[in-house]
């Protein structure tokens, strides 16, 4: 069963349907007429428009016309070249052009059943966080008989234009589709989650690690239902669409349509100097202006290979327009990779992505306030919202993207398009349960860009712990809604941060409601006890307070081990200490290496502080061998921290 479905406008398909075919009309859409202001803004086309259906376009109209990727797609004189790009990556994957376009033979035009056809389409989006229905009737904008958005060089084939309707629909007007990149359309047909590659910044032709590790990600990425497209970067406008010297095409999007790491047989080894090789296979939306580099149709090493030798090792054409690169080649000649994964189903009952929907808000209460804009308003930043999320291994990949709410629908009433959004992230205690306060000794883990577009991301390599994500628009002070996502193949228990401190209860009134909060850096701990020369130490911290304890990861084979391990207490009274333990990990018994029992006042020194490890036993116990260098705050202001 899937996810619960909204209806736009709430209009039901079929009951519309049923409608029409009982009256024996065809279906007038009232929620989007065909006059100007379903076209634009505050603007007349030039020339005479007029709103034709299929059948009177051109004879026998179909909504798809054999292999739904097998025609050239045109933008028309005033379509998107973004929209072709997003059709073309779609039709990729049938699992995602499927939803796309819901039982699409039953809303094929039927010559056999033209009584049962009522004029009416439905297309299902990803908006905002939810899959949404949007039903639509088959009038088209033309004009002298054309169709003036986009259409298929396969002249009866209507899917892409009445795609393209349903989803100006639901954005307000075709001019809405202005300004959308590939990226956002694709996310919007399938809900995948989008990253963007920098081809140079990634510099992939110069790190063979890197190079392949990026293979490896497009594969996974490719193989899980995912979509995937690339350009080249065009300078200026000048330069758009005009061809390098390899016969591809600047300023355009293609999209990948295969990738493959081959094993070549004893012969083909001899042939071309190595055992694997490394493809991918890219298709121009167009259908011309083909690669005519190495592995292209005309090329010395194409000629080496036989028909048969084509189909075992899987380098087949299916379309005209594609071709085929070496990985070598593909990372030298684009600049910019978008990478949209497939993230709608968990892979094993393991949820990869995580969301939320979660709102800017104003309020005179500076408690309650949740636009507090960005970094740079250091004395509000941190009042908006804050959300808190788990790395449980180090040095994993994780993909947060912020999206703010589609506000072009309000564009007549003087709304901007987009407001400038960004976030910032911040590795935190280990054991954080409330709103942060004041940034003292949190690392500053990442920031995305503050750009007026509709999505920002940040992707990121993550040492294990805890990190909280604050979500921001440049300017505080503003209301808006927003969908934050964390993709990530391990769970990260994402959630809101919500209270500023411990909620007062009968038990904690009982037990002593907190009075002081503390929070402890142990940065490291260095000399530490080795009794024999080959003995291996691998360290690890116990942080306690009362009852509560926060354990370090595991440092190997070191007697300096570098934790910056963080650690935040709500305490009673400070009569209650904070005790930093240091551990050596074994197989079958850990050993106890040192201590540090600290009072932790509020009117400590905040500086950064070196404590020889003492045995068990408190403040005066024998010293032992090695020190921690920590840093402790404490304030009798539970919201300072």
């Amino acid at each position: 069963m899937g996810p619960p479905l909204k209806l736009f406008k709430n209009q039901k398909y079929q009951e519309l349907k049923q409608e029409c075919i009982r009256d024996g009309r065809l279906f007038c859409d009232p929620t989007f007429l065909p006059e100007n202001d379903s076209l634009f803004y505050n603007r007349l086309l030039p020339g005479k428009v007029a709103w034709k259906r299929p059948q009177d376009i051109c004879d026998d109209p179909r909504l798809i016309v054999g292999n739904i990727s097998n025609h050239q797609l045109i933008q028309g004189r005033l379509g998107h070249k973004p929209m072709v790009s997003a059709f073309s990556c779609l039709a990729v994957q049938e699992s995602h052009w499927t939803k796309t376009i819901p039982n699409h033979k039953e809303q094929e035009w039927d010559p056999r059943k033209l009584d049962k056809y009522a004029g009416i389409f439905r297309f299902r989006f990803w908006h905002f966080g939810e899959w949404t229905e949007v039903v639509i009737d088959d009038l088209l904008p033309t004009i002298n008989g054309d169709l003036v958005f986009s259409f298929s060089t396969s002249m009866n084939e209507f899917w892409n234009a009445l795609l393209e309707k349903a989803y100006a629909k639901l954005l307000g007007c075709y001019e809405a589709l202005d300004g959308l990149t590939t990226t956002d359309i694709i996310v919007d047909f399938t809900g995948t989650l989008a990253e963007t590659v920098d081809m140079q910044k990634g510099r992939y032709t110069e790190l063979v690690e890197e190079k392949y590790k990026l293979f490896g990600e497009l594969y996974k990425t490719f193989t899980k239902g995912g979509l995937i497209c690339c350009s080249i970067e065009s300078p200026s406008q000048e330069e758009q669409e005009v061809e390098t010297d390899w016969g591809l095409l600047k300023g355009h999007t293609y999209t990948m349509t295969d990738i493959r790491k081959i094993r070549l047989g004893e012969r083909l080894v001899e042939v071309f100097s190595t055992e694997k090789l490394y493809m991918v296979r890219l298709r121009n939306p167009l259908g011309r202006q083909e690669w005519s580099g190495p592995w292209s149709e005309i090329s010395e090493e194409w000629q080496q290979l036989t028909v048969a030798d084509r189909k075992n090792l899987g380098l087949v054409m299916s379309d005209d327009g594609e071709f085929w690169m070496s990985l070598e080649d593909f990372c030298c000649n684009f600049h910019e990779l978008n990478v949209c994964r497939n993230v709608n189903n968990p892979i094993f009952g393991r949820k990869e992505l995580e969301s939320v929907v979660g709102c800017w808000t104003v309020d005179d209460d500076p408690l309650m306030n949740r636009s507090g804009g960005c970094y740079n308003n250091r004395d509000t930043f941190l009042q908006n919202p804050q959300y808190i999320f788990n790395v449980p291994e180090d040095e994993h990949k994780v993909i947060m993207s912020l999206q703010q709410k589609d506000i072009r629908t309000y564009r007549r009433m003087g709304r901007p398009d987009n407001y400038i959004i960004g976030f910032e992230l911040f590795k935190v205690e280990m054991n954080r349960k409330f709103r942060l306060h004041h940034l003292y000794i949190q690392e500053r883990a990442g920031t995305s860009t503050y750009i007026d577009t509709r999505t920002v991301f940040l992707s990121k390599y993550l040492k294990k712990g805890n990190y909280v994500l604050v979500p921001t628009m440049f300017q505080h002070g503003r209301t808006s809604e927003f969908l934050l996502r964390i993709f990530s193949e391990v769970p990260v228990q994402l959630r809101e941060l919500t209270l500023d401190m411990p909620k007062m209860s009968c038990w904690n009134l009982a037990r002593g409601y907190p009075k002081v909060v503390t929070q402890i850096t142990v940065h490291s701990a260095e000399g530490l006890e080795k009794k024999y020369a080959n003995e291996t130490v691998n360290p690890y911290l116990v942080i306690k307070c009362g009852k509560e304890e926060v354990r370090s990861p595991v440092q190997k084979n070191t007697v300096h081990a570098i934790f910056d391990t963080q650690a935040i207490f709500y305490r009673r009274t400070t009569d209650i200490p904070i005790i930093v333990q240091v551990w050596n990990s074994r197989k079958f018994c850990d050993q106890f290496l040192g201590q540090v029992t600290l009072d932790a006042d509020p009117s400590d020194c905040r500086d950064l502080k070196s404590l020889y490890l003492r045995k068990k036993g408190g403040p005066t116990a024998k010293v032992k061998q090695g020190h921690i260098s920590f840093k402790v705050i404490s304030s009798d202001d539970l919201t300072e921290l």
